[in-house]
């Protein structure tokens, strides 16, 4: 994969911090690497200069100790690539056994999140995953090994929409009382933006982009909603700014019309198993 060549994104900065990334990986993997796909909004199509870049790994076994150690300082290198990119790296490392459907109780594994100065990590991987697998398996962009299709088995609209409801209680419901990290613009804005992509999928069973999202629940949800979303988009331009207390409120009552929505306010009624 060239560095200068439009695959796979159309971006030459973005394309030259991949190609380190999977020189890396395959140097240190060599024969345990199966596969390396491109996520998130990359696969969607909605990639832009707010984005970070989602990656998976998947490998022929578990990572061992001593793999971890080389992918970790592997990682620390390719962070000081680029000095804006280099640090936007984010994804997993998940053994092809573990791919082939979520479980779980076999959810450990190597992952690093955006952001300067994080390492690669064992992380227990939650039901968000299940989300990742579906874009994946039916978006994701090859840059290294076979068609994701046939690592990954398809995931129903079900499972899409129960993963959801799990995202919604474990996590984003936590927010109507513990509402801190809000008053990151960036975070606010991302929490807006996740419960329109969480409300398509709870309507349709399916993913959608970000922005794709956001105009549906623009097209769609009440109209009180349309100045927060817009908001969003001008928060996720700039993240680093404070979120106003009205936007704040607003961010949870778009949790809390999301929670309703999927049946999760009253003694989690509703809630998958």
């Amino acid at each position: 994969m060239p560095a200068s060549s439009a695959f796979p994104t159309p971006r030459p900065e973005v394309n030259a911090v991949l190609a380190a990334l999977l020189g890396g990986v395959r140097s240190i993997l060599a024969d345990h690497l199966v596969g390396m796909y491109l996520d998130g909004s990359l696969a969607c199509g909605d990639f832009d200069l707010a984005s970070d870049i989602d990656f998976l790994v998947v490998t022929d076994l578990a990572v061992t100790p001593d793999l971890f150690s080389s992918l970790q300082a592997m990682h620390d290198r390719v962070a000081e690539t680029d000095p804006f990119w280099g640090v936007e790296l984010e994804g997993s490392y998940i053994p092809r056994a573990a791919i082939r459907r979520y479980d779980p109780s076999l959810a450990m594994y190597p992952n690093l999140e955006r952001g300067k100065g994080d390492r690669l990590k064992m992380v227990h991987h939650d039901e968000d995953w299940i989300v990742h697998y579906h874009v994946v398996r039916e978006r994701g962009i090859p840059l290294f090994g076979p068609e994701p299709k046939t690592l990954i088995d398809p995931v129903s609209p079900e499972d899409l929409r129960c993963a959801m409801q799990k995202i919604l209680l474990g996590w984003w419901g936590s927010f109507l009382n513990h509402p801190a990290q809000l008053t990151q613009r960036g975070y606010q804005s991302y929490a807006v933006l996740s419960m329109c992509r969480i409300l398509y999928t709870l309507e349709y069973g399916s993913v959608a982009s970000k922005s794709a999202a956001a105009r549906w629940a623009q097209d769609h949800l009440d109209r009180r909603w349309l100045p927060l979303i817009e908001r969003a988009w001008d928060g996720r331009r700039n993240p680093g700014c404070e979120s106003s207390a009205a936007d704040i409120q607003e961010t949870q009552e778009i949790i809390r019309f999301a929670l309703a929505r999927a049946g999760l306010l009253s003694d989690n009624m509703g809630a998958c198993k």
